[in-house]
């Protein structure tokens, strides 16, 4: 069927399931709003009209972390185009899926420093798993199409579609293919196997699995630490809960992992390195064994790399080998998802029980006030607490959020 390309895009996103779109018009990218205004998008797709480019990248990123699915944000050329860059660094470093779809000039403008015309593919680059830009007609629908699987495949991660104004004006001849069955078509099947090859996640080594048992098995004091990466990787969380119960040690977590381990939870020490806990920075000095699944080890959790978990044997478990001794050296690694990783733990894990271990970490939650302080950060939140019966809003500053957070 031919139809004009600005439709095939709407289509495109609806083959992927998207209902909701965040984004801020602009010149070059009219096209495509005139077609999602004009026929019939807008009752199929939401689109949240955002205040700035900035707001509408966090936003789809916000989407894409709360809901599981990809993001979607549209932008306009040039400086709409940049304005979508700081989210962008966001979900690659925090990997999310998000597909930032952009509009540049019309092609015989490409390269002419024309008004509102940036590179924004070569400014992105570094901070994405991959992008395009589209000068072809004939070649938007499998570039959309791909870029939604690089981008929810692997370690997810985000992917920028930059399409030339005079292909959103163009027509080009579209079969619509729903999701199931575009790795059976064509060129587009062969393009996504080998994104599918290239991004897929190995299966963890039977080897590795091994040798992390054998190193529990000799542990005495024994940490876990959970990341970000148990968070992304769907269906990870129940696995990793099921793992702790039965490894029964204490568990801290980065600030990308709150949640995968209740706050509550009675395995749980609190949040870890720079901002984290007394208990849970004092467990990582004293543990004799520290199993990170799924965290980057970023200069908030070791402020210094060569001192950090001085006591331990640091065993890593990460979807992404270049993760691996990027920040801090191991002694163990497990390339794979953190989902089925955790399934082969927990398929041959017996019941352990490290009750003097945990009884010092935790002992360690307590912090007494020394006589010479005048003031005690868990005093202003325990009054605060007392003075709005719980019903208080805070906010804060830069930075100040995570602690709060936490």
């Amino acid at each position: 069927m031919r139809m004009k390309t600005a439709q095939i895009l709407m289509e495109c996103l609806l083959e992927q399931g998207v209902d909701t779109v965040f984004g801020y018009p602009g010149g070059t990218i009219l096209n495509v709003y005139d077609e999602f205004e004009l026929h019939g998008y807008k009752d199929k797709i939401r689109h949240i009209l955002t205040a700035h480019e900035q707001g509408a990248s966090h936003a789809a990123d916000g989407y894409a972390r709360a809901t599981g699915k990809v993001g979607v944000c549209f932008a306009t050329s040039g400086p709409g185009a940049t304005n979508l860059t700081t989210g962008i660094a966001t979900a690659y470093y925090d990997s999310s899926p998000v597909v930032f779809i952009t509009c540049n000039v019309s092609e015989n403008l490409i390269g002419k420093d024309s008004f509102q015309e940036v590179d924004i593919t070569g400014i992105t680059m570094p901070i994405t798993k991959c992008n395009y830009l589209v000068k072809d007609p004939n070649q938007l629908a499998d570039v959309l199409r791909e870029a939604f699987a690089i981008a929810r495949s692997g370690r997810p991660g985000p992917v920028l579609v930059d399409i030339a104004k005079n292909v959103t004006a163009a027509e080009a001849e579209y079969e619509r293919l729903p999701l199931s069955e575009h790795a059976n078509h064509g060129r587009l099947g062969a393009m996504l196997r080998r994104a599918s090859h290239e991004l897929k996640a190995p299966e963890p080594d039977a080897g590795d699995i091994q040798t992390l048992l054998d190193m529990i098995e000799e542990a005495r004091r024994p940490l876990v630490l959970v990341g970000g990466g148990v968070i992304r990787s769907r269906g990870a969380v129940p696995e990793f809960r099921k793992f702790i119960e039965t490894l029964n040690a204490p568990v801290a977590s980065t600030i990308m992992g709150g949640g995968a381990c209740p706050g509550n939870h009675r395995l749980f020490t609190g949040m870890i390195g720079m901002h984290g806990s007394h208990a849970s920075n004092h467990a990582s000095d004293q543990c004799d064994l520290l199993i990170a699944v799924g965290c980057r080890f970023s200069d908030r959790v070791a402020t210094d790399p060569a001192t950090f978990a001085p006591n331990a044997k640091i065993v890593h478990i990460d979807i992404d080998r270049a993760e691996i001794d990027k920040n801090v050296v191991t002694d163990h690694h497990i390339i794979g998802d953190a989902r089925r990783v955790l399934e082969l733990l927990n398929a041959k894990l017996p019941a352990h029980d490290y009750p003097e271990w945990k009884q010092w970490v935790f002992s360690q939650k307590e912090v007494p006030l020394k006589k010479d302080e005048i003031l005690h950060p868990h005093e202003i939140l325990e009054t605060i607490q007392a003075v709005t019966d719980g019903d208080a809003i805070i906010a804060t500053d830069v930075g100040q959020h995570q602690m709060w957070c936490a």
